[in-house]
């Protein structure tokens, strides 16, 4: 049986929002694993979602760029180890440099990304070695996305913890602004619902089935109350169905008010620092503990 530890019950606690003691008993029956005891919570709770997805797990910034024209653009997410160096203006500084530098260097990939030469004339991995120097933190690029469209690029920064780029065709500026501070504040997964994750599908299938069953349902209602469960899961987290933030009436979708307008989103790309990266958990009693017996 595996070892279950004061930290783990905290990260799935932190995860699920519920008692710890109700965290230990899920951990102790799936033997450690931390995502099979949360879908278990979820099914012995109804607990709606994880709040896994929402998290902040690392420090860092997302800077975006975007051309006069509109037409190209990038996203990029710079990771640190703290907060404090996080809000630095050199650090702030190298990051929306980084998101310049990869809208002008359409062939910038990650694996290529420190080679890529900034406005400066020094290449990034140049730049990260002196802002480490001065600064003595580590910091890495982590992802990016850079998009070229025959529409307009429109974007939204909450703070510098969250960013969104999105394609609006044949909209207004105003528009774009506005379905991008959308997509910040209601995070869907994807566009429509051909672009969710078939497992995500699959977890909220299975979490509905035998959620039923332990109210007592069998047979063909399970797959009635599933299929209900996933198309009410879809219209959630799909953009297009999602209604929107700033509607009068509480009730238009976004795709209710693109029509409105005569536009159409192409894509978009929202990041959120650290998410999906686990923070390593520090047992400071263990710590001092430790210390008082050297």
């Amino acid at each position: 049986m595996a070892n279950i530890t004061a930290s783990m019950v905290a990260q799935l606690r932190e995860m699920t929002g519920l008692g710890m003691m109700e965290c230990k008993r899920a951990l102790v029956e799936v033997d450690g694993d931390i995502k099979k005891a949360e879908e278990l919570m979820r099914i012995k709770s109804g607990n709606k979602a994880s709040k896994m997805a929402g998290r902040t797990a690392a420090e860092g910034i997302v800077a975006i760029s975007i051309t006069a024209d509109k037409k190209s653009g990038a996203i990029v997410e710079v990771n640190c180890e703290t907060d404090f160096v996080a809000k630095d203006e050199g650090f702030v500084k190298f990051a929306n440099d980084i998101a310049a530098a990869i809208v002008a260097n359409p062939n910038a990939t990650l694996e290529n990304i420190a080679e890529v030469k900034l406005a400066s004339g020094e290449t990034v991995e140049e730049a990260r070695k002196a802002l480490i120097a001065k600064l003595g933190e580590n910091m890495t690029v982590r992802r990016f996305v850079r998009n070229s469209t025959s529409g307009e690029l429109a974007s939204y920064l909450h703070g510098a913890k969250i960013g969104v780029l999105v394609d609006v065709t044949a909209g207004q500026e105003q528009l774009g602004r506005d379905i991008a501070m959308h997509i910040a504040a209601a995070k869907p997964k994807a566009l429509d619902a051909s672009g969710v994750d078939a497992e995500l599908v699959a977890t909220e299938r299975r979490v509905a089935i035998e959620r039923a069953k332990e109210n007592g349902k069998s047979g063909d209602m399970l797959e009635k109350i599933a299929e209900g469960t996933v198309n009410k899961f879809l219209k959630e987290v799909t953009l297009l169905n999602q209604v929107f933030i700033k509607a009068d009436d509480g009730k238009q979708t976004v795709e209710q008010l693109l029509k409105s307008k005569s536009a159409t989103i192409g894509g978009f790309t929202l990041f959120v620092v650290g998410e999906g990266i686990e923070k390593k958990v520090v047992d400071y009693a263990a710590e001092v503990a430790a210390a008082a017996k050297v």
